[in-house]
């Protein structure tokens, strides 16, 4: 395994109680390692602590316990460093209304100060990579869920951050679309060495886009850790489902 790009040593996170007279465990003594341009889908059911997880290596909140390092830093107390080190793919496209497609793409490049011209021929050519030509100039609303959803995967790719987040980006979409989706998100990650931490609570959607399989159980254990070799035969793979679906129903 390569130098981790990201790295959970003992980490726990607690939040006050709604009452504020005491605390509650989100995440419970997290170790884990996550290689550079792995692809990680982080699985378990709704409340198990994912989120928490993920907003951690993302420097917006801190552990209570323990250290979160992503490239060999603090992504809490170094957050200015990440600029463009780091792109968030949403469950929603959360594209700004008023802006085209080509506008959307070019959001985050701009904010990185990338002049102009530039940054318009970096969104024309990963609008085209998404199969998005000749959507360049059409607002949000002309759009359909999955087309805006190309557009912000667009957004996110534009950037060239080497560490790509991503909460349940295809729930909202039909599984036609999202399953096609998935396909080419995984490839790109790929083609472009991007390391990847895909949120779902979907057992199916884990198997089908992650070389390693996350999964937690409440508060955030890590309870499976196993990796997808591409070439796993339809055996193994059903086995390991029933693995996963005796721990979910613990």
């Amino acid at each position: 395994m390569s130098e981790a790009a990201i790295r959970f040593d003992g980490v726990s996170k607690d939040f006050p109680t709604p009452d504020g007279q005491g605390l509650f465990r989100a995440v419970d003594r997290v170790t884990l390692e996550i290689a550079q341009g792995q692809m990680v889908a982080l699985l378990g059911k709704t409340g198990c602590g994912k989120s928490t997880l993920f907003n951690m290596i993302a420097g917006l909140i801190e552990p209570s316990e323990g250290a979160v390092r992503v490239e060999g830093r603090d992504p809490f107390r170094e957050f200015d460093a990440f600029r463009g080190r780091i792109a968030i793919v949403f469950q929603n496209d959360r594209l700004l209304p008023w802006r085209t497609a080509i506008g959307n793409v070019e959001l985050g490049l701009e904010m990185l100060g990338r002049p102009p011209a530039g940054r318009r021929d970096i969104a024309q050519k990963w609008l085209a990579r998404l199969g998005l030509s000749g959507h360049d100039n059409d607002y949000p609303h002309a759009l359909s869920g999955g087309i805006r959803q190309r557009v912000s995967i667009a957004r996110a790719f534009a950037v060239d951050a080497p560490i790509l987040l991503c909460d349940e980006p295809f729930s909202a979409l039909d599984e036609m679309t999202a399953q096609k989706l998935r396909a080419e998100f995984s490839a790109l990650v790929h083609e472009n060495g991007k390391t990847a931490v895909f949120i779902t609570h979907s057992i199916s959607e884990a198997l089908s886009i992650g070389d390693r399989i996350v999964l937690l159980r409440r508060p955030a254990k890590v309870a499976l850790d196993e990796k997808i070799p591409r070439d796993m035969s339809r055996e193994t793979r059903d086995d390991l489902r029933a693995r996963i679906e005796a721990i979910l129903a613990e």
